[in-house]
């Protein structure tokens, strides 16, 4: 039961997050990357500082406990010639005062130099620590750099990614309904095609009837009696001789005369 209860729990995860990676906005994702990638950069930063800190103090201190190493040196020597010089007088007591002080600058100058040689050793591992926290903040400011310059890049190929699915929503809908009262650009070329096929065929079934050649025949006499008119009018203004205009009138059938049934003329 409870392994059953796991895997449908890494299923929930996984379900929800492929639906939140579905739904999430590339841009906001890319400048969350970004600046999630800034965070780091500053935390290195600081931590790059603390190490860089820790060396100066080592070294300092290492500076001064070699200034004082120094001092107690050269008290112990001075010690050593006054109990020479005390000794030389026939003064024992100072001489002895002056080689215990000697022996006690001695002692320091021990332990001095004890802690010199750990303050040496602790700075050459505090030297080496800033030397690789400077190495990562120039490294990880080049790979922030790099992310930048991409962040550009991709911005640019996200604004192209929605530009393409606009324009491919838009020629979606060219060629389907777009509604229940919006027809189709498809639908709309069909039946204003099969208008004009109808139209066009009334036209050739009337040219083709009796009334349409009557229109013709019709046509062409008004046509004819249009020139003879043209033609008058040009013989009147001295354009064309009045010949032409008696040329232009078509010739009337005469009506046959009547014989009478002798032979002989009425």
């Amino acid at each position: 039961m409870l392994k059953l209860l796991r895997r449908w729990w890494k299923y929930t995860v996984a379900r929800l997050g492929g639906s939140f990676n579905e739904l999430a906005d590339p841009k906001v994702q890319l400048e969350q990357a970004i600046a999630e990638a800034h965070e780091q950069h500053k935390r290195l930063t600081q931590q790059a500082a603390n190490v860089i800190a820790n060396q100066k103090q080592t070294e300092m201190r290492l500076n001064r406990v070699m200034e004082e190493l120094e001092k107690v040196s050269s008290n112990a020597r001075q010690a050593v010639l006054m109990a020479d010089q005390a000794q030389k007088a026939g003064d024992a007591a100072k001489a002895a005062e002056y080689t215990n002080a000697a022996e006690s600058f001695a002692n320091r100058m021990i332990a001095l130099e004890g802690e010199v040689e750990d303050l040496k050793a602790l700075h050459f591992q505090a030297a080496e620590a800033s030397n690789q926290a400077k190495t990562a903040v120039q490294q990880n400011s080049l790979a922030l750099q790099k992310k930048l310059s991409e962040r550009q890049a991709l911005l640019g190929k996200i604004d192209q990614a929605n530009m393409q699915e606009e324009m491919n929503k838009a020629m979606a809908q060219l060629s389907v309904t777009v509604g229940e009262d919006v027809p189709s650009l498809e639908e709309v070329r069909n039946k204003v095609e099969a208008r004009y096929a109808k139209a066009k065929g009334m036209s050739e079934l009337q040219g083709a009837s009796v009334e349409g050649r009557m229109l013709e025949v019709e046509q062409a006499a008004m046509n004819v009696e249009a020139q003879t008119r043209l033609a008058e009018i040009k013989a009147q203004l001295g354009i064309a001789p009045a010949e032409a205009a008696q040329e232009a009138v078509p010739e009337m059938p005469q009506q046959a005369e009547t014989q009478p049934s002798d032979g002989t003329a009425p």
